[in-house]
């Protein structure tokens, strides 16, 4: 059984087909209904959030698309679908259906999205979770893995400078070890994120 949400857009997209005169038939909405509640069922709510799988500049653009989507007062993934569906290109986007597909599309959650959406400037008290590889050679098929580790940002720094501003911030540990991270906006962007209780 699908949830709320991927059932309305479902529904929405099955019903933008129609409108395009493309309507699926109760088959195929069958068949994709079944796809999506088996991937449902596999994904687990501990999985690491999919935008971390895409590049900065992969990520950056899907973010672009969602803010956009949300000002015109549409689901950005019934959007997404829609064109799938119907076989349209989906724009700048693309990619996604192309390199990751309707599996990657449905791990991502809300939560997921907030985590990257949430205001970019870190304070001194936030909470967040800096990933292992700052300080470990992390392989996808080696000895050390991805992992995050949950500190309190004790100091930013933030300066321009002609070439590039500069941008750094120490954390601590909550076994009292500090690291200070240079590039915190911009090239080590992909290597922190929001804990998952931040509600600020």
């Amino acid at each position: 059984m699908l949830d709320t949400d991927w059932d309305d857009i479902l529904n929405a997209a099955f019903a933008e087909c129609e409108a395009l005169g493309q309507p699926l038939n109760a088959q195929q909405q069958m068949i994709l209904r079944q796809a999506i509640a088996r991937i449902t069922q596999q994904s687990s709510t501990l999985a690491p959030n999919p935008l971390e799988e895409l590049t900065p500049e992969e990520r950056q653009t899907l973010l672009d698309f969602i803010q956009e989507q949300d000002q015109l007062n549409r689901p950005w993934k019934a959007q997404l679908l829609n064109d799938w569906l119907a076989g349209h290109d989906s724009g700048r986007v693309q990619f996604l259906r192309d390199a990751y597909g309707l599996a990657w599309l449905e791990r991502v959650q809300p939560e997921h999205v907030l985590a990257y959406r949430q205001p970019q400037r870190l304070r001194v008290g936030d909470r967040i979770e800096v990933a292992n590889n700052l300080w470990e050679w992390v392989q996808e098929d080696g000895p050390c893995i991805r992992e995050w580790v949950p500190c309190t940002v004790i100091h930013v720094e933030e300066f321009p400078s002609e070439e590039r501003p500069i941008n750094r911030c120490t954390v601590r540990f909550d076994n009292g070890m500090e690291y200070e991270i240079q590039g915190i906006y911009d090239w080590n962007r992909y290597n922190w994120r929001w804990c998952a209780d931040m509600t600020g």
